[in-house]
């Protein structure tokens, strides 16, 4: 272990501010939260993908709880600062899905309070339907650059929907 000489600057001794691992090193926000708040965002499951913008993989990962009902309506989502501790993030990348989500009517935030989840059904079946349309998508360009007529892909997505559904066919 090297021993600390000072600044490089004036000589001075210093503490590095550790930039990678995050204060909440165990990614839980339970303790943080606020009387009255029906329950607390957790992003115990959130893993960072490469090749897609941060602020991005947040309101996905916020949109897939809450069409998958992980994540309830009313729910308090961590703080801008402590959200971007958390994940080990520039806190303007977490305004911007903060941000992003309030304009698409899935979260509310006060100035100087929490932000919740405030979307209604008719929200929820919006984002249902637009991350499914991605999704489905995006496995009809897999499946076509990998060379598989229609009549094959469907077979396929039959094969592993039984088998999903505990139907498996030998």
């Amino acid at each position: 272990m090297q021993k600390n000489r000072g600044h490089p600057l004036d000589g001075k001794p210093y503490q590095p501010y550790n930039t990678v691992k995050p204060y909440y090193s165990d990614n839980t926000v339970w303790d943080l939260k606020r009387k009255g708040a029906e329950a607390v965002v957790s992003f115990d499951q959130f893993v960072l993908q490469d090749g897609v913008p941060l602020y991005l993989q947040i309101v996905r990962y916020l949109q897939r709880g809450l069409v998958s009902g992980a994540i309830p309506p009313g729910a308090e989502l961590p703080s801008r600062r402590v959200l971007s501790a958390l994940l080990g993030v520039n806190p303007n990348t977490v305004q911007k899905a903060y941000r992003l989500l309030e304009d698409s009517g899935v979260i509310a935030s006060h100035t100087g309070a929490k932000s919740f989840v405030c979307a209604g059904e008719d929200t929820i079946a919006r984002i249902r339907a637009q991350l499914l349309e991605s999704d489905v998508k995006s496995a009809v360009e897999a499946l076509r650059q990998s060379g598989l007529s229609k009549s094959e892909a469907l077979a396929l997505v039959e094969r592993f929907w039984d088998q999903l559904s505990g139907k498996e066919q030998v």
